[in-house]
């Protein structure tokens, strides 16, 4: 969902629960994430993105948990990464 300010809000987000990683949107319009930090945080604000900001329209969130990364603060990507 572009338009609403789902990546920015996402990382405000994602900062203030203290969780690193990162947010962008794909070219096919979605928008994907990765969230590093405790399990009821990254619970939290995965629900979050099934409702995302005002004025968003999520229509499914895919969750697939992957090993840590070590990321480093919480990012916004800009332009728009390959979808797939």
């Amino acid at each position: 969902m572009q338009g609403v300010g789902f990546r920015q809000q996402t990382a405000a987000r994602a900062r203030s629960l203290g969780l690193t990683g990162w947010v962008a949107n794909l070219a096919d319009g979605s928008v994907e994430a990765v969230f590093e930090g405790p399990r009821d945080r990254v619970e939290s604000i995965v629900e979050w993105c099934g409702r995302g900001p005002n004025g968003a329209h999520v229509a499914r969130v895919d969750e697939r948990p992957e090993p840590l990364a070590g990321e480093a603060g919480f990012r916004v990507e800009f332009g728009q990464r390959p979808s797939g």
